[in-house]
Formats: C-alpha cells, sequence, structure tokens
C-alpha cells in the first residue's frame, strides 16, 4: 500500500472514530451541530496521522494515541472555523461545502471553533488519555504553546497585520512555522511525550522532523494557492511564491525533507510511513 493509499484508508478509519466520539457526548443544540460540522467538514487527517503514526512506532496504547490525535485535530478544526470568517478570510466555502458561519451564523461558528478548542485540553486532560497527572499536564502545556499566541494564534495574527502589505522572506517563515510548523512540531513531540521518553536528543529529532515538515506543508499549500487563485484578493503577498519560483518552492521543500530524515534514527528509513510521507507532502500538488 502506497502512502495516498494508507493515509485514505487512516482518514476513513479516523472519521470513524471521531463521529463515534461525538455522537457519545451528543447534543441537540445548534452549537454542537456547528461544532460537529466543523470537525466532520472533509479533510484528510494528516495531523491524526502523524500522531498515531509515530505513536505506533512507540508501541503507545491505541486508545490513548488516538485521544491524542482527536485533540491535534480539534484544534486545525478550531483553527479553519475561525480562519473562515468575515472578520478573517472571508470564505464561503472550504472543500466543496459551506463554511461553518455559512452554514449556521457567524456568532455559532465563533463560538463551536471555541468549544472544539477547549474540548482538546479537556480531552488531554482526562485520564484516559493518560493515567500519570504530570505527562497530561505536560501535554497540556506543549499544546497551549503551539496553538496559542506563541504558535497557531500568534502566526495566524501576523497574516492579519501584513496581508496585502510586502514584508520579507525570512518574516514569511516566521510565520509560516508559527501558524503551521508549531502545531506538526506538537504532532512529533506529543507522542513522545504520552510515552514518558524525555531525553533531549531524541525530542529534538522529533521536533525538528514535525517542524520541517510544518514548512514543507504551508511552502506548497502556498504554491497550490497561488496557482489557483483568480483575483488580487487570493494571491496574497504573504505567500512563499513571491520569493521563489516552482522550481525553487520544490527544492528546498526536499531539502528540508532531507535534513529531518538523513542519518535519522527515528525517521531515516525509506519504508517508515512518516518518511514516505514527508516526501509525498514536498512533491503534492492538491
Amino acid at each position: 500500500m502506497n502512502i495516498q493509499q494508507h493515509l485514505k484508508s487512516f482518514t476513513n478509519s479516523f472519521n470513524k472514530y471521531i463521529t463515534k466520539f461525538m455522537s457519545g457526548n451528543e447534543m441537540k443544540t445548534p452549537l454542537y451541530k456547528a461544532m460537529k460540522y466543523g470537525l466532520l467538514n472533509g479533510g484528510k487527517r494528516i495531523r491524526p496521522y502523524i500522531v498515531c503514526e509515530f505513536s505506533r512506532m512507540l508501541k503507545i496504547p491505541k486508545k490513548s494515541y488516538q485521544r491524542l490525535a482527536l485533540a491535534v485535530e480539534l484544534v486545525h478544526s478550531y483553527s479553519l472555523i475561525h480562519d473562515d470568517l468575515p472578520a478573517m478570510d472571508d470564505d464561503d466555502y472550504r472543500r466543496g461545502k459551506l463554511t461553518t458561519h455559512k452554514k449556521f451564523d457567524e456568532g455559532t461558528a465563533i463560538l463551536a471553533g471555541n468549544s472544539l478548542l477547549v474540548l482538546a485540553f479537556k480531552i488531554l486532560s482526562d485520564s484516559k488519555t493518560h493515567k500519570n497527572s504530570k505527562v497530561r499536564n505536560n501535554l497540556v502545556e506543549q499544546l497551549a504553546l503551539a496553538s496559542g499566541h506563541l504558535g497557531l494564534a500568534g502566526g495566524q495574527g501576523d497574516d492579519i497585520i501584513h496581508a496585502g502589505k510586502k514584508i520579507s522572506k525570512n518574516h514569511l517563515c516566521n510565520i509560516h512555522i508559527n501558524k503551521t510548523a508549531r502545531l506538526f512540531e506538537f504532532c512529533l513531540l506529543s507522542p513522545l511525550l504520552l510515552a514518558n521518553k524525555s531525553a533531549v536528543k531524541i525530542q529534538n529529532e522529533a521536533r525538528k522532523f514535525g517542524l520541517n515538515l510544518g514548512l514543507i506543508f504551508q511552502a506548497t499549500d502556498d504554491l497550490i494557492d497561488y496557482s489557483e487563485s483568480s483575483s488580487e484578493k487570493d494571491s496574497s503577498l504573504c505567500n512563499m511564491r513571491r520569493f521563489m519560483s516552482e522550481a525553487e518552492i520544490r527544492k528546498y521543500c526536499i531539502s528540508l525533507a532531507n535534513k529531518c530524515t538523513d542519518n535519522s534514527k527515528l525517521f531515516g528509513s525509506k519504508d517508515n510511513s512518516l518518511n514516505k510521507l514527508i516526501y509525498s507532502l514536498a512533491s503534492r500538488t492538491s
């Protein structure tokens, strides 16, 4: 099975897990329906895939790592709901479906995003995720750093402030690190925390892989957005394509992949699913 088939199979399986989890906490309020809509509105589930694959490598119990993977996807889904809002990217559709604020309303969408974010921390703080409170505290702390003003939200805020303005390539890279790569970094660090592996060397190797994977994901996302843009609004100045040609971006992505896989004990094997994933993302066109 190639990486694309493996990822598709995982996506189908994980979507069933999400549906079961959300149904087990079923509420019939418009807010809860909006939460489910935003969470189940398509997506390849790349972030939870990374969490689950690395956790399997570390021999972590499935019950624990699935909850961790769900927490990550809840944060990602919250960010997308908010990104689509009129005050942010102002999008009516995502993945061919109405965005959450168009399906429901703007206020409900804001609260749905907030609620998904809070639910992520509730999951990580629950003893069902790990019996050791210190492990749970570490997970909560690291996800807060990855998703708050020092991570995802901070990067998105920087992006909003500089929308339509010229910025340097280094500044754009910093935005990419925060708004995208920090959460990918958590996807690689968190299984180690869940396995209670505190060795600095192995954590640094995982962090590097996650950050580079996140930078690759955002650079190729920029490339796709740029090629598909049909207006000045869509063709943002905060786009890597403004600084490099398509060929240069592809070369940049391969270089990032090489840097975190060459001589890596964790990710160096060509048979490793995460090794396959990072090179697949480096060449993706959709």
